[in-house]
């Protein structure tokens, strides 16, 4: 018998979410603070409707310079809640909007300001760069 090779792709994913412990459906309005996950289902709405810029961190589970900034990132969006968004998104699970905005290496930090992209910070470049990027579109 052959194993439908999209469904055991599913099934390999719940099941690696399930063993993190990290799954959650997508929060329709963070709080301060809050990190969103986004997916091609509501990465449209998110983007286009948030009243703060965006900063978001295209990653994969397998890259170790996207682990590496996690910190990094949850710090900066403790820092700078009320004052921008900060959102994931897995590129794996997510190829078609990797691909709409041109991504070939991870980990990217995009921009969003007004529903577009502004800015992008490619790499583990630690918080200076990436909080420099965000300080432009940021209000105080």
């Amino acid at each position: 018998m052959t194993r439908d090779k999209e469904l055991e792709r599913l099934r390999s994913k719940k099941l690696r979410e399930l063993m993190k412990g990290v799954y959650e459906e997508p929060k329709e309005r963070p709080e301060a603070g809050d990190v969103v996950t986004l997916t091609s289902s509501n990465f449209d709405d998110f983007i286009r409707n948030a009243t703060m810029p965006v900063l978001v961190d295209f990653w994969a589970e397998w890259c170790m310079p996207c682990r590496m900034m996690g910190p990094v990132f949850e710090e900066l969006a403790g820092d700078y809640a009320g004052k921008a968004f900060f959102a994931r998104l897995n590129v794996d699970e997510n190829s078609e909007i990797a691909r709409r905005y041109g991504i070939m290496s991870i980990p990217l930090f995009m921009i969003f300001n007004d529903g577009r992209p502004v800015e992008r910070v490619l790499g583990a470049v630690g918080r200076g760069p990436l909080e420099r990027a965000l300080r432009k579109y940021v209000r105080d």
